[in-house]
């Protein structure tokens, strides 16, 4: 057995971390084929073994305001839904319901054929000080290896054509009829079918089927941001995040074969079978995104901490290191809560799938590589995959704070969820084991860095301006090296107070950098622009 005092040494040089990898080269990418015959029919009298359950036979609602969760219980703006899934001190959070997006589907899995089948219903609020003529919603499907094709969309129930923004058709562009004024909101209703690449491709396969495994990460159409700086359409590179989302809530009927375990954000608020197919309607939110993952082989250990419950998810041969995955997050949560503020969901949830990453955030679900659990084939030679497991852990932990509860444009200002997720893992491993121990893990920031022979390269540039080397060594590396001086020049006692007023005054909203250095300097009562013009701002 080796336990964690005989690996220190080994964390010292331990330079692959969660959320990144190198970029891939470009390769071909299986995807489902779309035409008819392979989409499965939705008729009753349908018999093949991958049919759709006709009880949940996808239409478009004649009424726009019509229920689409698939429950007639259920309704998308009743505030109650979404109240189960937070803990009661965050209970008060699903105020937002009344101007955040909201999202309800009905999706019908069906991964013989690699074929998400859905309709849903969207709304968007008007949460700017301008009348907009037009919505943009993402359609990542088609920028990260599948495909998703829309049809029968509404606007407040009249038909209406969108156009594609850019050359990937990734982003999609809905006119409307009149400009929606400060304050109102637009109900869109769509079907839609995504088809799930049935290999590894572009960012580290967040989104496809490999390996028994079908990871739905951003499968629907997704409200683009829309800021002082206008809608923010530009397609992420190959590496880093893709997504920059306002915190909205999700009503989701699940329809898949009964012999898929589905994980997902949120929790389960509905559950029926036929003997073939199961249901299950999950309500999430507040949250940045929905995810989901389907897997046969899947087997769950379960801890909780307070209100909190943890599922960890991975194929039965793995379920040591879906332990060890859980007590982390346990361990975690015992850690970041009274450091942050408290955790505001019911359940957490973590996943073993196919991810090139080490790790990937997602709103109540981390996704970690299955290779971190196999404890036979080292990642990297003289260090035990055990290793690797908790600081992935940890650090995607990390992220339900920075990302999901604080959110950011993880395109143009990565380092404010990545460098911060980096260092609140110093945190973990200090309050947890010492600071020798965190001494250890903070010199892998360093090993980063000098990838690039310590380069003064600025940490608050967008993802696009670094190479996949400099990405790693500046954001994963200089930064939390840059949040260590900050913490060292405010004060340790001070540093701690102004965390958790960063993550309270930003709670479910968007930061940045100028709003986090406004909060330091206001907190710490000093000027701070010479050490920013140092570490953050480009020259």
């Amino acid at each position: 057995m080796i336990t964690f005092k005989s690996a220190l040494a080994s964390l010292a040089i331990l330079f692959l971390v969660a959320c990144q990898h190198t970029p891939q080269a470009a390769t071909s990418t299986a995807v489902p084929s779309l035409a008819p015959s392979a989409i499965p029919t939705l008729s009753p009298d349908t018999s093949t073994e991958t049919a759709v359950p006709p009880a949940t036979q996808i239409t478009t609602p004649p009424n726009p305001t019509a229920d689409l969760s698939g429950s007639p219980s259920f309704a998308w703006n009743d505030p109650k839904i979404y109240r189960s899934g937070l803990i009661p001190s965050a209970q008060d959070d699903v105020d937002l319901l009344a101007t955040a997006p909201v999202y309800s589907m009905t999706v019908n899995i069906d991964p013989a054929d690699g074929l998400v089948i859905g309709s849903q219903l969207i709304r968007y609020t008007n949460n700017e000080n301008v009348p907009l003529d037009e919505i943009f919603l993402h359609l990542f499907p088609n920028l990260l290896g599948g495909s998703i094709e829309i049809s029968h969309l509404q606007v407040d129930g009249q038909e209406v054509e969108w156009l594609y923004e850019n050359s990937h058709a990734s982003v999609m562009r809905v006119p409307l009829a009149e400009p929606l004024q400060p304050g109102a909101a637009a109900l869109l209703t769509m079907d839609f079918v995504t088809a799930v690449p049935q290999d590894v491709g572009r960012n580290y396969g967040v989104f496809a089927q490999v390996d028994n495994v079908m990871a739905l990460a951003h499968f629907y159409p997704l409200f683009v941001v829309y800021d002082d700086d206008g809608w923010h359409t530009d397609p992420p590179v190959e590496f880093g995040d893709p997504t920059f989302t306002d915190a909205g809530f999700y009503l989701v009927n699940i329809s898949a074969p009964v012999d898929q375990v589905v994980v997902g954000s949120g929790v389960v608020v509905d559950e029926r079978d036929n003997g073939r197919f199961r249901t299950q309607t999950l309500a999430a939110g507040p949250a940045r995104d929905f995810y989901l993952v389907l897997s046969p082989d899947f087997a769950v250990e379960t801890v909780t901490v307070g209100a909190t419950t943890i599922h960890s998810y991975a194929p039965a041969a793995f379920a040591e290191g879906a332990k060890q995955a859980a007590e982390v997050a346990a361990n975690a949560l015992q850690v970041f809560n009274p450091r942050l503020g408290i955790y505001p969901y019911t359940e957490l949830d973590i996943v073993a799938t196919p991810t090139l990453a080490l790790g990937i955030e997602y709103p109540g679900v981390i996704a970690i590589t299955q290779r971190e659990y196999d404890p036979e084939t080292p990642i990297y030679d003289g260090m035990p995959n055990s290793v690797f497991l908790e600081t992935t852990v940890a650090h995607e932990m990390g992220h339900q704070w920075f990302y999901n509860i604080v959110g950011n444009d993880q395109l143009l200002e990565p380092w404010l969820d990545e460098a911060m997720a980096q260092y609140i893992t110093g945190l973990y491993y200090e309050d947890l084991y010492g600071l020798p121990a965190a001494e250890s893990y903070r010199q892998s920031w360093d090993d980063r860095w000098s990838h690039v022979n310590y380069a003064d390269t600025p940490i608050g540039q967008p993802v696009g301006v670094y190479d996949g080397a400099a990405y790693s060594a500046i954001i994963y590396g200089r930064g939390p090296l840059f949040v260590e001086a900050l913490a060292a020049e405010m004060g340790q006692d001070t540093f701690a107070t102004f965390l958790q007023a960063y993550t309270n005054q930003n709670k479910w909203g968007i930061a940045t950098t100028e709003s986090f250095k406004t909060l330091a300097e206001a907190t710490c009562q000093c000027q701070l622009t010479e050490l920013f013009d140092t570490w953050v701002y480009a020259k």
